[in-house]
């Protein structure tokens, strides 16, 4: 008998155990709930506090956060099911489901505070005009930018991608050639070295009369500094992993047979790749600020541009909405970054974050 109850006991409780929520997923659920909640009662305020302006795009905005109101109760609800069921999942299809809601419902913390942090921007802005105009401008007034200056915000964002391509790509290949040639060879180091460590260190800003004056364009001469900011830290980088290779490595591959040739593109390139990708994300940043500084100078189009122009004339919400457009496309490229080099360097996967 007590064998029994000892076995009904155990199931009993085995029962319990599949469908108690794990405390971590259950608070997930429930912020995805508080955010659905945050985003109805902003839309309502939006709806029904009236502005002191007459700001356009207004509906759009209750739109907008209905549309994410809606999209967090969807995640309460997928988490809430896929919770409730953790410990029924047995096919691995049905876990990579579960995988997925997870993923999604950890962003519930950044849903709430998005939509508190919009309400109260829209609180001290559009309802009650405690921030300065026009220095401050309600969330409509992006929306209004996103919406009516689209083509002149869109091509900025091309001409400045297509400068910055140019310049990045050249920079970087001037770096790695110089760091792989000063790495390998103590003759070219002899002369180069001396050169990196004169011209390197300064801000390529510094060259903006020079590049400006020697160069036919002011394109190219923007594509010149944003070359000349990506390739130090590119070849001081790749210079260093060259350097670093163990001789043991060299000292293999010869026994083998090896040529010159073989030991630069098989042995010594693939082991400095980690320095190499450090000093591709290192010239990533640096372009990115020379790429701005050039388009205030002289190029007549861009983000830079578009930022000045947004400044003489004060209108300062098309200045934010340039300002997001650009953390998005620098985010967006280093993540593109760090995803290439996860794939060429699968052993190191995760070693670096972003």
């Amino acid at each position: 008998m007590s064998t029994q109850s000892d076995l009904l006991a155990s199931r009993a409780a085995g029962e319990r155990g599949r469908f108690a929520w794990p405390r971590g997923d259950a608070r997930r659920v429930l912020v995805a709930a508080a955010a659905a909640f945050a985003w109805f009662a902003g839309a309502a305020l939006t709806r029904w506090w009236p502005d002191l302006d007459d700001w356009p795009y207004t509906h759009g905005l209750i739109v907008l956060k209905l549309m994410l109101a809606a999209w967090s109760v969807l995640l309460a609800v997928a988490g809430w099911r896929a919770t409730g069921s953790a410990a029924l999942v047995d096919a691995d299809q049905d876990r990579r489901a579960k995988g997925s809601v997870e993923l999604w419902l950890g962003t519930a913390p950044w849903l709430l505070a998005l939509a508190i942090g919009i309400s109260l921007w829209e609180v001290l802005t559009a309802k009650l005009e405690w921030l300065p105009r026009p220095f401050f401008a309600p969330p409509q007034a992006l929306i209004a930018v996103f919406f009516d200056d689209a083509p002149r915000l869109a091509s900025s964002v091309v001409h400045s991608f297509g400068l910055l391509a140019y310049g990045y790509a050249i920079g970087a290949a001037t770096g790695f050639v110089v760091g792989v040639s000063i790495g390998w060879s103590r003759a070219v180091g002899y002369w180069l070295h001396p050169v990196l460590r004169l011209i390197g260190p300064l801000p390529a800003t510094a060259w903006l009369p020079l590049a400006f004056f020697f160069f036919p364009s002011s394109f190219s001469a923007s594509v010149f500094l944003i070359a000349l900011a990506t390739a130090f830290p590119v070849a001081v980088l790749t210079w260093s992993g060259v350097a670093g290779v163990s001789s043991a490595y060299y000292d293999v591959a010869r026994t083998l047979g090896a040529r010159p040739s073989f030991l630069i593109l098989r042995v010594a390139i693939p082991a400095a790749l980690p320095s190499v990708f450090v000093g591709l994300f290192m010239g990533l940043g640096a372009s990115f600020s020379v790429l701005i500084v050039a388009e205030m100078m002289g190029v007549k189009a861009g983000l830079g541009w578009y930022l000045q122009w947004a400044q003489g004339w004060a209108a300062y919400s098309n200045m934010y909405a340039a300002l997001l457009v650009m953390a998005l496309m620098c985010s967006g490229l280093i993540t593109l970054l760090f995803r290439l080099r996860d794939h060429l360097l699968a052993w190191q996967r995760g070693l670096l974050k972003w």
